[in-house]
């Protein structure tokens, strides 16, 4: 038998998400500060392309906890 959909906890694993993601990119971008002089180029657009996708995730997710919390209002 299948476990019933238990969502109720969503907003709350979502926003660790987010905080996760942020201290990711938030350590990237110490990372590039640090290390400038000693990245190539292409490490450098590497790092930056992938906090671009942190970003993008990010906002995904915000978007994503907005939705749940008026799913659980209307529950």
């Amino acid at each position: 038998m299948a476990k019933p959909d238990d969502r109720s906890d969503n907003p709350e694993r979502i926003e660790r998400n987010i905080g996760h993601t942020l201290q990711n990119h938030n350590e990237a971008e110490d990372y590039l500060k640090a290390h400038d002089e000693e990245l190539s180029e292409e490490e450098k657009q590497q790092i930056e392309e992938k906090n671009e996708r942190r970003e993008e995730s990010i906002e995904a997710m915000r978007d994503e906890i907005e939705d749940e919390v008026q799913d659980q209002r209307r529950s």
